[in-house]
Protein backbone atom coordinates (compact mmCIF):
# COMPACT_ATOMS: atom_id res chain seq x y z
CA UNK A 1 0.00 0.00 0.00
CA UNK A 2 1.16 3.41 -0.48
CA UNK A 3 0.69 5.10 2.73
CA UNK A 4 1.99 8.40 1.74
CA UNK A 5 -0.37 8.59 -1.20
CA UNK A 6 -3.45 8.14 1.24
CA UNK A 7 -2.40 11.26 3.47
CA UNK A 8 -1.81 13.19 0.16
CA UNK A 9 -5.27 12.06 -0.75
CA UNK A 10 -6.96 13.08 2.55
CA UNK A 11 -5.22 16.72 2.80
CA UNK A 12 -5.93 17.33 -1.32
CA UNK A 13 -10.23 16.06 -0.11
CA UNK A 14 -9.55 19.27 2.35
CA UNK A 15 -8.37 21.65 0.30
CA UNK A 16 -10.97 20.78 -2.58
CA UNK A 17 -13.74 21.39 0.13
CA UNK A 18 -12.05 24.88 0.49
CA UNK A 19 -11.91 24.04 4.58
CA UNK A 20 -7.83 23.24 4.77
CA UNK A 21 -6.80 25.22 7.73
CA UNK A 22 -3.79 27.57 7.97
CA UNK A 23 -2.61 28.52 11.14
CA UNK A 24 -0.95 32.31 11.55
CA UNK A 25 2.04 32.62 13.53
CA UNK A 26 1.21 35.37 15.73
CA UNK A 27 3.16 36.90 18.72
CA UNK A 28 0.88 38.46 21.94
CA UNK A 29 2.11 41.69 23.19
CA UNK A 30 2.19 41.54 27.22
CA UNK A 31 0.21 44.56 28.22
CA UNK A 32 -1.09 45.52 25.21
CA UNK A 33 -4.07 42.84 24.37
CA UNK A 34 -5.56 42.11 22.04
CA UNK A 35 -2.82 43.47 19.83
CA UNK A 36 0.11 40.82 17.92
CA UNK A 37 2.29 40.47 15.78
CA UNK A 38 1.85 38.62 12.53
CA UNK A 39 4.68 36.77 11.36
CA UNK A 40 3.65 36.16 7.27
CA UNK A 41 5.02 33.73 5.14
CA UNK A 42 7.55 35.48 3.04
CA UNK A 43 8.95 36.31 6.68
CA UNK A 44 7.70 40.36 7.15
CA UNK A 45 6.00 41.28 10.12
CA UNK A 46 2.57 43.37 10.40
CA UNK A 47 0.37 44.39 13.61
CA UNK A 48 -2.60 43.11 13.82
CA UNK A 49 -6.17 42.88 16.22
CA UNK A 50 -6.77 39.15 17.52
CA UNK A 51 -11.01 39.17 17.19
CA UNK A 52 -11.08 35.49 17.82
CA UNK A 53 -9.03 34.29 21.03
CA UNK A 54 -11.27 32.33 24.04
CA UNK A 55 -9.08 34.43 26.54
CA UNK A 56 -12.36 36.21 27.11
CA UNK A 57 -11.44 38.34 29.52
CA UNK A 58 -8.17 38.95 28.88
CA UNK A 59 -6.84 37.20 32.14
CA UNK A 60 -3.76 35.69 30.27
CA UNK A 61 -1.91 39.17 30.48
CA UNK A 62 -3.35 40.09 34.05
CA UNK A 63 -0.06 41.35 36.17
CA UNK A 64 -1.86 39.51 39.18
CA UNK A 65 -1.55 36.11 37.36
CA UNK A 66 1.36 36.56 35.26
CA UNK A 67 3.18 37.36 38.93
CA UNK A 68 1.81 33.95 40.55
CA UNK A 69 3.65 32.00 37.47
CA UNK A 70 7.10 33.78 38.32
CA UNK A 71 7.02 32.75 41.77
CA UNK A 72 5.89 29.63 40.98
CA UNK A 73 8.79 29.32 38.69
CA UNK A 74 11.37 30.41 41.19
CA UNK A 75 10.02 28.74 43.79
CA UNK A 76 9.39 25.50 42.33
CA UNK A 77 10.80 24.98 39.18
CA UNK A 78 9.60 24.15 36.09
CA UNK A 79 7.57 20.49 35.84
CA UNK A 80 5.24 18.79 37.88
CA UNK A 81 7.51 15.86 38.03
CA UNK A 82 5.11 13.20 36.22
CA UNK A 83 1.55 11.97 36.93
CA UNK A 84 -0.52 12.97 40.44
CA UNK A 85 -0.09 8.81 41.35
CA UNK A 86 3.35 8.71 41.02
CA UNK A 87 5.23 12.71 42.20
CA UNK A 88 3.57 15.25 40.11
CA UNK A 89 0.84 16.16 43.00
CA UNK A 90 1.76 19.38 44.53
CA UNK A 91 0.37 22.13 46.98
CA UNK A 92 -0.71 24.48 43.70
CA UNK A 93 -2.90 21.47 42.59
CA UNK A 94 -4.84 20.94 45.76
CA UNK A 95 -5.22 24.58 46.24
CA UNK A 96 -6.58 24.90 43.32
CA UNK A 97 -8.91 22.20 43.43
CA UNK A 98 -10.60 23.82 46.53
CA UNK A 99 -10.61 26.88 45.20
CA UNK A 100 -12.92 25.55 41.81
CA UNK A 101 -15.12 23.43 44.39
CA UNK A 102 -15.56 26.69 45.98
CA UNK A 103 -16.64 28.21 43.00
CA UNK A 104 -18.84 25.88 42.09
CA UNK A 105 -20.62 25.09 45.10
CA UNK A 106 -19.23 21.82 45.24
CA UNK A 107 -17.43 19.54 47.69
CA UNK A 108 -14.57 19.06 45.16
CA UNK A 109 -12.57 19.26 42.43
CA UNK A 110 -10.31 17.09 40.02
CA UNK A 111 -8.13 18.74 37.55
CA UNK A 112 -7.18 17.76 34.21
CA UNK A 113 -4.71 18.61 31.54
CA UNK A 114 -6.87 20.04 29.49
CA UNK A 115 -11.33 20.75 28.80
CA UNK A 116 -11.09 18.28 26.20
CA UNK A 117 -9.49 15.37 28.46
CA UNK A 118 -11.81 16.27 31.30
CA UNK A 119 -14.46 15.54 29.20
CA UNK A 120 -12.98 12.75 27.03
CA UNK A 121 -12.16 11.28 30.86
CA UNK A 122 -14.84 11.78 33.22
CA UNK A 123 -18.08 10.57 30.81
CA UNK A 124 -16.02 7.53 29.76
CA UNK A 125 -15.45 6.13 32.92
CA UNK A 126 -18.74 7.36 34.28
CA UNK A 127 -20.01 4.16 32.42
CA UNK A 128 -17.27 1.95 34.25
CA UNK A 129 -18.57 3.23 37.16
CA UNK A 130 -22.56 2.91 36.78
CA UNK A 131 -23.14 -0.08 34.30
CA UNK A 132 -25.65 0.04 32.05
CA UNK A 133 -25.74 3.81 32.41
CA UNK A 134 -27.96 5.38 29.23
CA UNK A 135 -26.37 8.69 28.59
CA UNK A 136 -28.18 11.47 27.17
CA UNK A 137 -26.25 14.08 24.84
CA UNK A 138 -27.48 17.03 23.23
CA UNK A 139 -26.87 16.96 19.37
CA UNK A 140 -24.29 20.04 19.53
CA UNK A 141 -22.49 18.79 22.18
CA UNK A 142 -18.70 19.32 22.12
CA UNK A 143 -16.48 16.60 20.32
CA UNK A 144 -14.56 16.41 23.41
CA UNK A 145 -17.91 15.07 25.07
CA UNK A 146 -19.06 12.85 22.09
CA UNK A 147 -15.45 10.87 22.56
CA UNK A 148 -15.82 10.00 25.98
CA UNK A 149 -19.73 8.90 25.42
CA UNK A 150 -18.48 6.55 22.61
CA UNK A 151 -15.29 5.59 24.21
CA UNK A 152 -17.81 4.22 27.42
CA UNK A 153 -19.10 2.19 25.06
CA UNK A 154 -22.34 2.01 26.61
CA UNK A 155 -26.09 2.67 25.43
CA UNK A 156 -26.41 6.67 23.95
CA UNK A 157 -29.57 8.69 22.73
CA UNK A 158 -28.60 12.05 21.06
CA UNK A 159 -31.93 14.53 21.64
CA UNK A 160 -32.46 17.39 19.44
CA UNK A 161 -30.27 20.97 20.59
CA UNK A 162 -31.61 22.54 23.92
CA UNK A 163 -35.02 20.48 22.70
CA UNK A 164 -36.34 19.11 26.06
CA UNK A 165 -39.59 18.23 24.73
CA UNK A 166 -37.22 15.32 23.27
CA UNK A 167 -35.53 14.78 26.29
CA UNK A 168 -38.06 14.05 27.92
CA UNK A 169 -39.62 11.90 25.04
CA UNK A 170 -36.26 9.96 25.26
CA UNK A 171 -36.04 9.61 28.83
CA UNK A 172 -39.89 8.54 29.52
CA UNK A 173 -39.08 5.49 26.78
CA UNK A 174 -35.74 4.29 28.67
CA UNK A 175 -35.97 1.77 31.43
CA UNK A 176 -37.30 3.16 34.16
CA UNK A 177 -34.37 1.46 37.15
CA UNK A 178 -31.51 1.86 34.32
CA UNK A 179 -28.92 4.38 35.87
CA UNK A 180 -28.88 7.30 33.64
CA UNK A 181 -27.22 10.53 32.08
CA UNK A 182 -28.30 13.95 30.82
CA UNK A 183 -24.63 15.38 29.30
CA UNK A 184 -25.38 19.38 28.05
CA UNK A 185 -23.77 22.38 27.76
CA UNK A 186 -24.05 25.94 29.21
CA UNK A 187 -22.77 28.05 26.34
CA UNK A 188 -22.53 26.50 22.81
CA UNK A 189 -19.62 28.37 21.69
CA UNK A 190 -20.26 28.23 17.88
CA UNK A 191 -24.10 29.26 18.05
CA UNK A 192 -23.71 31.14 21.41
CA UNK A 193 -27.10 30.32 22.04
CA UNK A 194 -27.72 29.07 26.02
CA UNK A 195 -28.83 26.18 27.44
CA UNK A 196 -32.66 26.39 30.37
CA UNK A 197 -29.87 24.47 32.79
CA UNK A 198 -32.69 24.81 35.55
CA UNK A 199 -35.12 22.97 33.32
CA UNK A 200 -32.81 20.03 32.02
CA UNK A 201 -32.17 19.79 35.66
CA UNK A 202 -35.64 19.25 36.77
CA UNK A 203 -36.37 16.94 33.62
CA UNK A 204 -33.23 14.76 34.49
CA UNK A 205 -34.29 14.42 38.12
CA UNK A 206 -37.70 13.52 37.18
CA UNK A 207 -36.54 10.56 35.58
CA UNK A 208 -33.66 9.74 38.07
CA UNK A 209 -30.87 11.02 36.36
CA UNK A 210 -27.89 12.36 37.02
CA UNK A 211 -26.97 15.83 35.16
CA UNK A 212 -23.39 16.59 34.02
CA UNK A 213 -23.16 20.49 32.65
CA UNK A 214 -20.17 21.39 30.59
CA UNK A 215 -19.41 25.60 31.65
CA UNK A 216 -16.15 25.76 29.38
CA UNK A 217 -17.29 28.82 27.47
CA UNK A 218 -19.02 30.60 30.86
CA UNK A 219 -17.02 29.71 33.67
CA UNK A 220 -15.09 33.16 34.97
CA UNK A 221 -17.69 35.18 32.78
CA UNK A 222 -21.33 34.59 34.29
CA UNK A 223 -22.37 34.68 37.61
CA UNK A 224 -21.79 36.75 40.89
CA UNK A 225 -18.15 35.13 41.67
CA UNK A 226 -18.12 33.75 37.75
CA UNK A 227 -19.22 30.31 38.52
CA UNK A 228 -20.85 30.34 35.38
CA UNK A 229 -24.76 30.24 33.56
CA UNK A 230 -25.70 27.83 36.70
CA UNK A 231 -24.74 30.16 39.16
CA UNK A 232 -25.87 33.41 37.11
CA UNK A 233 -28.88 31.30 37.50
CA UNK A 234 -29.12 30.17 40.75
CA UNK A 235 -28.96 26.54 39.93
CA UNK A 236 -25.82 24.90 40.69
CA UNK A 237 -26.88 22.80 43.41
CA UNK A 238 -29.20 20.63 41.31
CA UNK A 239 -25.97 20.02 38.74
CA UNK A 240 -24.42 16.83 39.98
CA UNK A 241 -21.09 17.54 38.18
CA UNK A 242 -19.95 20.73 36.51
CA UNK A 243 -16.90 20.51 33.93
CA UNK A 244 -14.94 23.59 33.02
CA UNK A 245 -11.58 24.77 31.70
CA UNK A 246 -8.86 27.39 32.97
CA UNK A 247 -8.15 27.77 29.32
CA UNK A 248 -10.59 30.64 28.35
CA UNK A 249 -11.66 32.79 30.68
CA UNK A 250 -9.01 32.08 33.24
CA UNK A 251 -6.16 32.64 30.71
CA UNK A 252 -3.94 30.02 31.82
CA UNK A 253 -4.20 26.09 30.99
CA UNK A 254 -6.01 22.91 31.90
CA UNK A 255 -9.44 21.29 32.79
CA UNK A 256 -11.55 20.28 35.85
CA UNK A 257 -14.39 18.53 37.00
CA UNK A 258 -16.65 18.78 40.33
CA UNK A 259 -19.31 17.35 41.98
CA UNK A 260 -20.23 15.64 45.82
CA UNK A 261 -16.60 13.83 46.91
CA UNK A 262 -17.43 10.67 46.64
CA UNK A 263 -18.08 11.07 42.89
CA UNK A 264 -14.61 12.72 42.33
CA UNK A 265 -13.21 10.02 44.35
CA UNK A 266 -14.16 7.08 42.16
CA UNK A 267 -12.97 9.46 39.02
CA UNK A 268 -9.65 10.08 40.25
CA UNK A 269 -9.18 6.52 40.81
CA UNK A 270 -10.39 4.98 37.85
CA UNK A 271 -10.30 7.67 34.97
CA UNK A 272 -7.31 6.52 32.64
CA UNK A 273 -6.96 10.29 31.24
CA UNK A 274 -6.26 10.98 34.35
CA UNK A 275 -4.30 8.33 35.78
CA UNK A 276 -1.66 8.04 33.07
CA UNK A 277 -1.07 11.48 31.97
CA UNK A 278 1.69 14.12 33.70
CA UNK A 279 0.03 16.53 35.78
CA UNK A 280 0.07 19.97 35.00
CA UNK A 281 3.12 22.00 36.00
CA UNK A 282 3.28 24.64 39.07
CA UNK A 283 3.49 27.61 36.89
CA UNK A 284 -0.16 26.55 35.65
CA UNK A 285 -1.82 25.66 38.73
CA UNK A 286 -0.13 28.50 40.77
CA UNK A 287 -1.35 31.18 37.54
CA UNK A 288 -4.71 29.52 37.53
CA UNK A 289 -5.43 30.00 40.81
CA UNK A 290 -4.65 33.05 40.98
CA UNK A 291 -6.99 33.73 37.86
CA UNK A 292 -9.82 32.28 40.21
CA UNK A 293 -9.39 33.89 42.72
CA UNK A 294 -9.15 37.32 40.90
CA UNK A 295 -12.42 37.46 38.88
CA UNK A 296 -14.45 35.53 42.25
CA UNK A 297 -13.65 39.91 43.40
CA UNK A 298 -13.73 41.18 39.97
CA UNK A 299 -17.66 41.41 38.41
CA UNK A 300 -17.13 44.62 37.07
CA UNK A 301 -14.83 42.31 34.45
CA UNK A 302 -17.99 40.41 33.16
CA UNK A 303 -20.28 43.30 33.28
CA UNK A 304 -17.84 45.30 30.76
CA UNK A 305 -17.17 41.77 28.56
CA UNK A 306 -21.21 41.70 28.25
CA UNK A 307 -21.32 45.25 27.13
CA UNK A 308 -18.73 44.71 24.67
CA UNK A 309 -20.46 41.91 22.98
CA UNK A 310 -23.58 43.31 22.79
CA UNK A 311 -21.87 46.86 21.25
CA UNK A 312 -20.28 44.76 18.18
CA UNK A 313 -23.53 42.80 17.87
CA UNK A 314 -26.03 45.90 17.57
CA UNK A 315 -23.11 47.50 15.18
CA UNK A 316 -22.66 44.76 12.94
CA UNK A 317 -26.41 44.39 12.91
CA UNK A 318 -26.61 48.24 12.01
CA UNK A 319 -24.66 47.69 9.14
CA UNK A 320 -27.01 45.19 7.50
CA UNK A 321 -24.46 42.35 8.09
CA UNK A 322 -25.84 38.82 9.20
CA UNK A 323 -24.64 38.72 13.16
CA UNK A 324 -26.65 35.13 14.89
CA UNK A 325 -28.64 36.18 17.34
CA UNK A 326 -27.96 34.90 21.00
CA UNK A 327 -27.90 35.60 24.80
CA UNK A 328 -24.46 35.43 25.63
CA UNK A 329 -21.21 36.88 24.60
CA UNK A 330 -20.39 35.01 21.37
CA UNK A 331 -20.88 36.96 18.07
CA UNK A 332 -21.09 34.63 14.84
CA UNK A 333 -21.07 36.17 11.51
CA UNK A 334 -23.06 33.77 9.01
CA UNK A 335 -21.04 33.58 5.71
CA UNK A 336 -22.32 29.98 4.88
CA UNK A 337 -19.74 29.08 1.67
CA UNK A 338 -16.16 27.51 3.09
CA UNK A 339 -14.29 29.10 0.16
CA UNK A 340 -16.05 32.79 1.26
CA UNK A 341 -15.77 32.06 4.68
CA UNK A 342 -11.60 31.69 4.19
CA UNK A 343 -11.25 34.26 1.74
CA UNK A 344 -12.55 36.69 4.24
CA UNK A 345 -10.51 35.97 6.57
CA UNK A 346 -7.55 35.89 4.34
CA UNK A 347 -8.13 39.73 3.47
CA UNK A 348 -9.01 40.62 6.98
CA UNK A 349 -5.66 39.63 8.42
CA UNK A 350 -3.42 41.13 4.79
CA UNK A 351 -5.45 43.96 4.04
CA UNK A 352 -7.01 45.27 7.36
CA UNK A 353 -5.15 43.61 10.06
CA UNK A 354 -8.13 41.97 11.74
CA UNK A 355 -7.55 38.74 12.88
CA UNK A 356 -10.29 35.90 13.09
CA UNK A 357 -10.32 32.53 11.77
CA UNK A 358 -12.91 30.99 9.93
CA UNK A 359 -15.09 28.19 11.52
CA UNK A 360 -15.62 25.63 9.09
CA UNK A 361 -17.07 21.68 8.61
CA UNK A 362 -16.68 19.33 10.77
CA UNK A 363 -16.43 22.41 13.98
CA UNK A 364 -20.23 23.39 12.28
CA UNK A 365 -22.14 21.92 10.05
CA UNK A 366 -21.56 22.00 6.37
CA UNK A 367 -23.65 25.40 4.80
CA UNK A 368 -23.13 27.45 8.37
CA UNK A 369 -19.93 28.39 8.03
CA UNK A 370 -18.95 31.87 9.85
CA UNK A 371 -16.69 34.18 10.71
CA UNK A 372 -16.63 33.84 15.11
CA UNK A 373 -15.96 36.62 17.43
CA UNK A 374 -14.58 37.16 20.89
CA UNK A 375 -14.89 40.83 22.03
CA UNK A 376 -13.15 41.11 25.20
CA UNK A 377 -13.17 44.07 27.53
CA UNK A 378 -9.98 45.25 25.50
CA UNK A 379 -11.50 45.90 22.37
CA UNK A 380 -12.14 49.53 21.82
CA UNK A 381 -15.09 51.23 20.07
CA UNK A 382 -12.32 52.49 17.32
CA UNK A 383 -11.27 48.83 16.92
CA UNK A 384 -14.59 48.02 16.64
CA UNK A 385 -15.69 50.53 13.83
CA UNK A 386 -12.55 49.70 11.86
CA UNK A 387 -13.61 45.68 11.99
CA UNK A 388 -17.20 46.95 11.08
CA UNK A 389 -15.93 48.96 7.78
CA UNK A 390 -14.07 46.05 6.96
CA UNK A 391 -16.21 43.67 6.61
CA UNK A 392 -18.73 45.83 5.03
CA UNK A 393 -16.00 46.13 2.15
CA UNK A 394 -15.20 42.57 2.05
CA UNK A 395 -18.56 41.22 2.15
CA UNK A 396 -19.60 43.26 -1.22
CA UNK A 397 -16.18 42.81 -2.58
CA UNK A 398 -16.55 38.76 -1.88
CA UNK A 399 -19.95 38.45 -3.30
CA UNK A 400 -21.84 37.20 -0.18
CA UNK A 401 -25.55 37.96 0.17
CA UNK A 402 -25.65 40.40 2.68
CA UNK A 403 -28.52 39.21 4.79
CA UNK A 404 -29.10 35.68 4.10
CA UNK A 405 -25.03 34.99 4.91
CA UNK A 406 -24.64 32.42 1.81
CA UNK A 407 -22.35 33.04 -1.09
CA UNK A 408 -24.23 34.05 -4.21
Amino acid sequence: MDYKAAFTAAVSQIREEGRYRVFADLKRHRGAFPRATWTRADGGESEVVVWCSNDYLGQGQNPVVLDAMHQAIDDHGSGSGGTRNISGTNHHHVELEAELADLHGKQAALLFTSGYVSNEATLSVLQKILPGLIIFSDAQNHASMIAGIRNGGGPRHIFRHNDLAHLEELLAAAPAHAPKLVAFESVYSMDGDIADIGATAALAKKYGAMTYLDEVHAVGMYGPRGGGVAERDGVMDQIDIIEGTLGKAFGVMGGYITGDAEVIDAVRLMASGFIFTTSLPPALTAGALASVKWLKQHPEVREAHQERARTLKKMFQDAGLPVMENDSHIVPVLVGDPVHTKLISDMLLADHGVYVQPINYPTVPRGTERLRFTPTPFHTDDMMRKLVGAMEKLWAHCNVARMGGHAA
